[in-house]
């Protein structure tokens, strides 16, 4: 009996330790970090009604891009009320009442400060767009362009119905169109002289509610842009689809699903082709990608006239034109 016991025993003693080394124990470190650190943000700087136009430069030279428009200083802008903080959220707008024979007067802003490897988050109720002539732009800019970037997250030009994101750099940059869903239509973001009016890589939204006349029958929405060395995505969420995590300033991309574009390496350097940007907004009008796609286009069917001739001679036609935005929000990765 002793030695069956004994024999017993020994056998539940190495059930036990067979046990321990194949059940996983758990250490503090186990608990920390369980997702990437770029999934996890901080709020860095909010732009609003109630400073935006405090931290951001106001640019009144000759546009170029080329544009049939007039950018006007803080003061003359706020004058012939192109724009204005009411209701809690920014205006920005085009002058629709005067016929505009040189140029048709908007605004071209730039945020004082510059960012890297950042998350910007902008919720906007309206936006301008869909309309022949016009050629608007939610975008971040570095020093030296190309060489240091241009992220293009909201752009359109003419009767564009569907928002259209590009990227530039000054040497190759590779946009394979794996892990999104836009529509890629460009896929160097190289702007190289051979390429066609500075496209750079390109992806096309394929939703309409996010752009122009339908976006803003929508309420608006949320764009993103999340820049990190491994990846520059940009997310779109249309009003009701806007992540609990944006709405409680805690944003986790890493929930969000696939993105309108998406740019990884290897084929692109990211920290050697993107820095220092800065946040712009701009409304301007023909230039050299709505004026140069206008001939045989549907714009010039409908109008029967120049893009600058249209634009100048029409200006009720852009009353719709302007940018509504609730907050413009950039997060810090939390390290």
């Amino acid at each position: 009996m002793a030695t069956r016991a004994m024999s017993i025993l020994l056998l539940l003693l190495t059930t036990l330790v067979s046990l321990s080394v194949a059940i996983p124990q758990s250490h503090p470190s186990d608990h920390v970090h369980v997702t990437n650190s770029t999934s996890e943000y901080s709020l860095k700087d909010e732009y609003n009604a109630e400073n935006f136009f405090q931290e951001f430069d106001f640019f009144t030279g000759e546009d170029p891009t080329h544009g049939y428009v007039r950018y006007v200083d803080e003061p003359t802008a706020r004058n012939a009320s192109l724009i204005s903080t009411g209701n809690g959220t920014v205006y920005m707008g085009v002058d629709h009442q005067n016929v505009a024979l040189n140029g048709r007067p908007s605004v071209r802003v730039s945020s004082k400060k510059s960012y890297n490897k950042v998350l910007i988050v902008a919720d906007m109720n309206h936006m301008p767009g869909g309309a022949c002539g016009t050629w608007p732009a939610f975008w971040t800019l570095g020093p030296n362009w190309p060489f240091n970037g241009e992220l293009d997250i909201v752009e359109g030009i003419n009767d564009q119905t569907k928002n259209l994101v590009a990227f530039h750099t000054g040497v190759d940059c590779l946009l394979n169109g794996t892990a999104q869903s836009g529509r890629v239509t460009s896929p160097n973001c190289n702007n190289d002289p051979s390429k066609p009016i500075n496209k750079g890589c390109q992806s096309e939204e394929q939703r309409s509610n996010s752009y122009g006349a339908e976006f803003n029958q929508n309420g608006g929405g949320v764009y993103a842009l999340d820049w990190t060395s491994e990846a520059l995505r940009v997310f779109f969420f249309s009003r009701e689809s806007i992540p609990a995590d944006i709405k409680a300033n805690k944003p986790n991309p890493a929930t969000w699903g696939i993105p309108v574009m998406n740019v990884q390496g290897p084929g692109c350097d990211l920290d050697k082709n993107y820095r220092d940007q800065k946040i712009m907004f701009t409304m301007t009008f023909c230039g050299d990608w709505a004026d140069g796609v206008w001939p045989g286009s549907t714009c010039a069917a409908k109008t029967k006239q120049t893009c600058s001739q249209y634009v100048a001679q029409n200006p009720a036609d852009f009353k719709d034109q302007y940018w509504s935005i609730n907050s413009v929000k950039v997060f810090d990765p939390v390290q």
